[in-house]
């Protein structure tokens, strides 16, 4: 397995181009099952999690095109509806497929999926949500099976705001009979994606964005070209990465305003940051000042983002309080940052008391999950010495040849077998 080196003490200087966002383009592209032709995606990031979504909508029938940033789908050819453990069971997001499955067709088989160990993160909500359209739902031998001629619009309101639960059923309820309005929905950047993409194809959803999403049902959709938009989570590492090792560099291809959360964090905490239309000047400051932070629903702090604001409050002057509010089991990095010499406390599984150290010592650590691999590389990046970082294809699921782009910013950092 690969493993990635980092010999730490490089301030990062230069430009960084932002790939296209892992979490817009998953239900992007499951919601080209929802087409009777062709749909054509650009800016595809170059992700395992992108491979795993294309080999599963290739076993449905698709028939796909590949290049560089490029991804085509033909959805007429799509003739299975079961989406089996194999292919299901690496990717959480494997779930996307079934709000399009049962919407086109009438039925659908889906495996319970997988994903990153960062809590139970029940489907229970996508569920009810259909069962409300008018499917029948039944579980057995691992599989989740969908039926129903056609899905009939309602009312569904979200216990809590659930990102794939929103856009699961926002995409079913397009080929709904009738109206549906989604209550308590998630209003992240990725939602709003999704909802201009479908109204490009045809839809009629309006609120996205908002709490409150209105459906209006249509009877089909149309081939379209979709642009992913930039990542957020990927601006934000770079953020972190320059603020925890000084420098100055220019995140270009990227949307400030789907980051205002972390923007303010990261000032509070003494680094520089310039934003323009769709660029951000990052200058990193010392001595990092300590910042607490609460993880919230968009716009609020992101869950993506609390490994790497750790490794950052490790070697921050004072002490600092993160509170996971997201997920439970999310704070697996912590353990790997005590190995280089971090002081952090886990009191009631959700929150951790990061005492700041004068430097961090390089070790040989593990990567339990993906933003996980990313706080463990920040703090290879500020670390006195040479750290190893196994496991690291929970990084390639989100993260498009991080290594490369920190290299050419001046980290002394590769991939090694």
């Amino acid at each position: 397995m690969d493993k990635i080196k980092i010999t730490g003490g490089r301030q990062l200087h230069g430009e960084v181009i932002i790939s296209g966002a892992k979490n817009a383009a998953l239900p992007l592209i499951a919601s080209s099952i929802l087409v009777n032709g062709k749909t054509c995606f650009t800016n595809v990031p170059d992700l395992m999690d992108i491979t795993s979504t294309r080999l599963l909508l290739e076993d449905l029938g698709a028939i796909c095109k590949v290049s560089k940033g490029y991804l085509e789908v033909e959805g007429s050819s799509i003739k299975k509806i079961e989406a089996e453990y194999d292919l299901v069971r690496k990717m959480r997001a494997s779930i996307l497929v079934l709000g399009p499955l049962v919407a086109r067709f009438g039925h659908a088989k889906v495996s319970l999926p997988g994903g990153c160990a960062i809590g139970a993160r029940p489907v229970n909500m996508h569920l009810s949500g259909l069962e409300a359209l008018g499917a029948s739902i039944s579980i057995d031998h691992g599989y989740i099976e969908a039926k129903a001629d056609r899905l009939i619009g309602n009312e569904i309101y979200f216990d809590m705001p659930t990102v794939t639960g929103t856009e699961n059923l926002m995409m079913a309820a397009t080929l709904a009979k009738g109206t549906s309005v989604l209550r308590n929905v998630a209003k992240e950047p990725e939602i709003v994606a999704l909802a201009d993409a479908l109204n490009k194809m045809g839809a009629k959803i309006n609120g996205a964005g908002t709490a409150i999403i209105t459906i209006e049902g249509v009877k089909k959709l149309s081939s379209v070209d979709i642009n992913i938009i930039p990542d957020r989570i990927e601006t934000g590492t770079f953020m972190v990465a320059v603020a925890a090792t000084g420098g100055d560099i220019l995140i270009k291809g990227c949307n400030p305003d789907h980051i205002g959360g972390l923007i303010n964090k990261l000032k509070a905490a003494g680094t520089m940051i310039e934003t323009f239309k769709d660029s951000i000047r990052v200058v990193g400051h010392t001595p990092i000042q300590s910042v607490d932070i609460k993880t919230l629903p968009y716009p609020g702090f992101p869950t993506d983002m609390q490994a790497q604001f750790m490794a950052l409050m490790t070697i921050a002057k004072g002490n600092s309080m993160i509170h996971e509010s997201i997920f439970e089991n999310r704070f697996a990095h912590a353990n790997e940052l005590l190995r280089m010499g971090a002081d952090i406390s886990i009191s009631n599984g959700n929150l951790a008391m990061v005492r700041g150290v004068k430097r961090l010592q390089a070790a040989q650590v593990m990567a339990s999950d993906l933003r996980a691999s990313a706080s463990l590389v920040i703090a290879g990046l500020v670390a006195e010495g040479t750290t190893v970082i196994s496991r690291v294809y929970h990084m390639d699921r989100g993260y498009e040849a991080i290594e490369k782009k920190l290299s050419l910013l001046g980290a002394d950092i590769e991939r090694i077998q």
